[in-house]
């Protein structure tokens, strides 16, 4: 339909596979797809399907997305009287072809302002941003966002990122308040190794950020010459602080991740809980994580008991 707005009358297709074939899909989605594919060639002075391999399709979706940007910049060179629109299939609104924003992968367009708010409340629920449109799993460049995001939703969005590709067990956190920069257990080994080559053993790391020094076993500020357990005798505070954290968890009625330890508060709806650090489902009640068998979910510290 984007073609069809901007008068293209010449057309490629590019394919993975023969889908115009006289042998019609199995699935009925991709059926009905090509059903409308089909339709609108008819629309077009040509549009020819052409298979590609699979190294090829980057190649494929870049043609298709210069092709569609040098047609927009010609029909706005000629139409001086009026601007070129798009419809937002989102809010439905006829926005301006340069206010629309492409997603790299899929090449899904929507107009700023909705992909601003899709982008905040997906950064807001601590989530990867991905593509709006129903069942896409394109994710959303984030060097390409500049065109909608203020800088500091960028910067958000980066932190997102990077903390979405460190596994779990292996994020570190420098216990320095000002700073608490996220860091891998290896990475920060690896920065602390330059200057202190027994660090493995010893336990000590250095932030990579603020360069300050911590233990990576008790999570706290660098306790030179003493044992974790010293350390923590010797800081009745932090123990305070540690008691005031369940205490509050407690009155709350917060529950921790048994895996990864996370707290969750249980606003509303049911008591299956999916932590989204390790996609593990467990009770907000006892806290036991659950297994699925036959359909039916099954606690199997409790003999088996169905919930």
């Amino acid at each position: 339909m984007q073609n069809l707005k901007s008068q293209l009358s010449y057309v490629f297709l590019f394919s993975l596979f023969d889908v115009f074939s006289s042998v019609p899909p199995r699935h009925c989605k991709i059926e009905t797809l090509v059903n409308q594919v089909a339709l609108l060639r008819r629309n077009f002075t040509y549009c020819s399907p052409s298979l590609v391999a699979s190294n090829d399709m980057k190649f494929a979706f870049q043609f298709a997305r210069d092709a569609v940007v040098s047609q927009i910049s010609w029909c706005a060179e000629t139409s001086k009287d009026k601007s070129l629109k798009e419809t937002c299939v989102i809010c439905f609104e006829d926005i301006e072809v340069s206010k629309m924003f492409s997603i790299d992968r899929c090449l899904h367009r929507y107009c700023f302002s909705c992909m601003r708010q899709h982008v905040e409340v997906t950064l807001l629920n601590g989530l990867i941003a991905e593509c709006p449109h129903e069942g896409c799993k394109s994710e959303v460049n984030i060097e390409s966002c500049g065109e909608f995001l203020p800088p500091e939703l960028v910067k958000v969005m980066s932190e997102r990122k990077k903390e979405s590709s460190v596994p779990v067990s292996e994020k570190v956190y420098c216990p320095y308040p000002r700073c608490s920069t996220l860091m891998s257990q290896k990475e920060v080994l690896e920065y602390t190794n330059y200057k202190h080559l027994n660090a493995e053993q010893s336990g000590v790391r250095k932030c990579m950020k603020c360069h300050k020094f911590f233990c990576i076993n008790c999570k706290v500020p660098w306790h030179n010459y003493m044992t974790c357990y010293d350390c923590k005798r010797s800081n009745p505070q932090a123990c305070a602080d540690d008691q005031k954290l369940e205490s509050l968890a407690t009155k709350k009625r917060w529950r921790g991740c048994p895996r990864c330890n996370h707290m969750v508060e249980l606003a509303e709806g049911c008591y299956h809980i999916t932590c989204r650090h390790f996609f593990l489902l467990h009770s907000f009640l006892c806290n036991l994580s659950f297994g699925y068998h036959s359909g039916l979910l099954l606690l199997p510290t409790l003999n088996n008991e169905q919930v």
